[in-house]
């Protein structure tokens, strides 16, 4: 039996804004929009704990207010992205608005993460006190946020960057993963009826008793989403371990569980930072401006002579329920793949990457990752989600 809509209005009110996740934002946030309530008792496991149903298991992580942690944590993510020698890091920060910032702006460390396996230690006192580090061969890049300042430090080039709440250093702290909360967060914050989510037993994780809560489409042949499990601390409710699979099997998309993890006040010099000796900073308002002025008035790459529009002025246009939702939006760059040279060398590129497809709606290019797919048409529409080939080109055919 679902929840009512008070009950749903209470759970919805009780969760945190979460991280925004490095992997495309429809990954997370197609799986976010569609959770439906179905009552299950804990099964017997390893450790043994008090039986809990789904609705009292989702009511303890919305209720979860831990200020206090450390440890580490390890993600993997596996896209089944193509090897691209490190050119994804360069062109996603090339998109990002320059691709000559500095190696310790967030945004840089971003496509890092959208692949392989990585270690982050973590550390939280309260809110305004955070530090995220990705340990890296032979290097470390820090994420640190005290008050109002947010810094950032690549050990290996020995660049800093730094930014204030004022200037948009806050929005920094959500740019970098810190916890599998981050992600469960985002896998809950909707409650439809287009989901089944069942407690699926207990395990162990980083020596702490959790609850397993699994969340699985229901009725929806065109997702690519398998199914989410959260690793639930029983004591705390914080999530310890979050893994989304595709529903073509495999390996998970996306696994991120603590190794360790420890609820004492960390030490106040965990999250202090001075540039150290020789350091290049740069302060996030001076970049900005910088960005802006080699960009020009048109931020957008486009071939020269064709139409184009902010996205950003209307926002995308959201087709389907659940976990079959596809986001529509009109770049207004006709011609198909965006370039940033005039001769389209990047568009040639980018485009012997994707299937060309045709329909309805006329040609385009579909990219394709183990969980999430994009439809690039020749009018300048994008359709985006996680969900199959066939199911892009269908809603294009609909010529919504």
């Amino acid at each position: 039996m679902a929840p009512n809509d008070s009950e749903a209005d209470d759970l919805r009110t009780g969760r945190r804004k979460a991280a925004r996740y490095v992997v495309p934002v429809t990954v997370v946030g197609v799986a976010a929009a569609t959770i439906g309530l179905v009552p299950a008792l804990a099964a017997s496991g390893d450790p043994d704990l008090p039986k809990i149903t789904a609705q009292q298991l989702i009511e303890k992580i919305a209720k979860s207010d831990v200020q206090q942690l450390s440890g580490t944590v390890k993600v993997s993510t596996d896209l089944g992205l193509p090897n691209l020698g490190g050119l994804e890091s360069g062109l996603a920060s090339g998109v990002a608005g320059g691709g000559d910032g500095s190696s310790a702006d967030p945004m840089s460390k971003l496509p890092e993460l959208a692949s392989g396996t990585h270690t982050l230690r973590v550390a939280a006192d309260g809110e305004d006190r955070q530090k995220v580090s990705l340990i890296e061969s032979a290097a470390e890049y820090s994420l640190i946020h005290n008050g109002k300042d947010v810094w950032g430090y690549d050990s290996k080039s020995n660049e800093v960057f730094h930014g204030t709440a004022a200037d948009g250093g806050e929005k920094h702290r959500d740019e970098v993963p810190a916890t599998p909360k981050d992600f469960a967060d985002e896998a809950l914050k909707a409650v439809d009826d287009t989901t089944s989510v069942k407690v699926d037993g207990t395990a162990q994780v980083a020596g702490r008793d959790a609850y397993k809560l699994v969340i699985e489409p229901k009725h929806a042949s065109g997702t690519t989403v398998g199914a989410i499990s959260i690793a639930v601390d029983a004591k705390t409710g914080l999530p310890l371990k979050f893994t989304l699979t595709p529903a073509s099997g495999g390996a998970a998309v996306v696994d991120a569980g603590f190794t360790q993890v420890s609820f004492a006040k960390p030490a106040a010099s965990t999250f202090d930072f001075t540039p150290p000796k020789g350091a290049k900073v740069t302060e996030e308002k001076d970049a900005a401006k910088d960005a802006e002025r080699k960009a020009g008035p048109d931020r957008q790459f486009h071939e020269p002579g064709t139409s184009h529009k902010d996205p950003a002025e209307s926002g995308p246009k959201v087709l389907g329920k659940g976990w079959n939702s596809i986001a529509v939006i009109d770049t207004g760059n006709k011609g198909g793949i965006p370039s940033s040279s005039g001769k389209g060398d990047l568009s040639g590129f980018l485009g012997s990457l994707g299937d060309q497809v045709s329909g309805k709606f006329g040609k385009g290019t579909v990219f394709s990752t183990r969980l999430v797919n994009a439809l690039i048409t020749d009018n300048g529409k994008v359709y985006v989600g996680a969900v199959t080939k066939d199911t892009l080109v269908k809603a294009a055919n609909t010529g919504q």
